[in-house]
């Protein structure tokens, strides 16, 4: 008889438990985070936090940054989060513990101007040294009103793209279809939507991230 003994591996594979409730879709992942996984893709939520984002599209738009970035995060991405009004702001890296960016959403609060172009700048330098997917999603109600827009947008953005980051764009009953078109990577990937769907429609628009690898491609 063999006095040989069977050495067994243990099980260092991810899981991730997916469940749906009534408030959407719910996550709890075992094993080490998914952070600098060859599967892993980058978004930042830019929110306009502009005057005319007062009131309930505002808050729309901060209990749609939830669901998308849970919706986000079950394929595959972690969600940071970008302000603007008259200035830039961000508020929380792309990471993978919603609970910090749900803290993050609760200082979004509400400025003057729209100046789109320095959050699409600032989400484009932290993104582009980064591998894997690389997302811009823009919520707004209106046309950027910076120094020399909508142009100085449209040209923010086109670096953006032209460096490997899609951008996804969602308006409101408020925002310009043409420019909302203009600033997407593909036309299909600009949404408009009533503002009282503002918030299903932000959650929702996770489904256009692009696969994070080509094997998620096929499947």
């Amino acid at each position: 008889m063999s006095n040989d003994k069977q050495i067994q591996k243990p099980n260092t594979s991810k899981r991730t438990e997916i469940s749906t409730s009534a408030k959407g879709i719910e996550i709890e992942r075992k094993g080490k985070p998914i952070v600098g996984s060859t599967k892993t893709g980058y978004v930042y939520l830019l929110v306009d936090c502009s005057i005319s984002m007062r009131g309930n599209k505002i808050t729309q738009a901060k209990n749609g940054a939830l669901s998308f970035a849970k919706n986000a995060l079950a394929k595959g991405y972690i969600t940071g989060l970008i302000q603007f009004d008259s200035d830039a702001r961000l508020l929380c890296e792309p990471g993978e513990d919603i609970s910090i960016l749900a803290r993050a959403v609760e200082k979004i609060n509400i400025g003057d101007l729209t100046h789109m172009a320095k959050a699409i700048d600032k989400a484009y330098n932290h993104l582009k040294d980064m591998t894997g997917a690389k997302v811009i999603v823009v919520v707004t109600d209106g046309v950027p009103n910076g120094e020399g827009d909508p142009e100085t947008t449209l040209r923010t953005a086109k670096m953006a793209k032209t460096n490997g980051i899609d951008i996804i764009v969602i308006g409101t009953d408020d925002a310009d279809r043409e420019f909302l078109r203009q600033l997407a990577s593909r036309s299909d990937l600009s949404v408009k939507t009533a503002n009282i769907q503002l918030e299903k429609t932000i959650g929702e628009a996770a489904i256009m991230l692009p696969p994070v690898n080509k094997r998620d491609q096929k499947t």
